[in-house]
């Protein structure tokens, strides 16, 4: 069905401009002599449907039909810092439900 190939073609055109090394890795902020990049998880569920058919009875005709749906989630986990003390990874507190654990 073409309605639906053109929806689910488009719809993951626009996916890929989004997932991306940009969006997991974030851009790079420098505060006070320190590096601070952003780390970032993506999840994402796509679906999608068509239909055709001819109708009977007191309905005669072709029909067609098409539908798509996606939801995404996006969450920073961690950032990576670089400074004069070298460079390492921070996870963020709370991620995925669990908190980070202090020692």
């Amino acid at each position: 069905m073409e309605v639906v190939e053109n929806i689910t073609k488009t719809t993951l055109q626009e996916i890929e401009k989004v997932l991306n090394t940009r969006t997991i890795i974030g851009e790079p902020l420098t505060v006070d002599g320190r590096t601070v990049i952003p780390v970032i998880s993506i999840a994402f569920g796509f679906g999608a449907g068509g239909g055709s058919g001819r109708g009977e009875g007191q309905r005669k005709g072709e029909g067609e039909g098409g539908g798509t749906g996606g939801g995404a989630w996006i969450r920073p986990v961690a950032v990576i810092i670089s400074d004069k003390e070298g460079v390492r990874v921070e996870p963020l507190s709370g991620h995925l439900g669990r908190p980070r654990e202090t020692g």
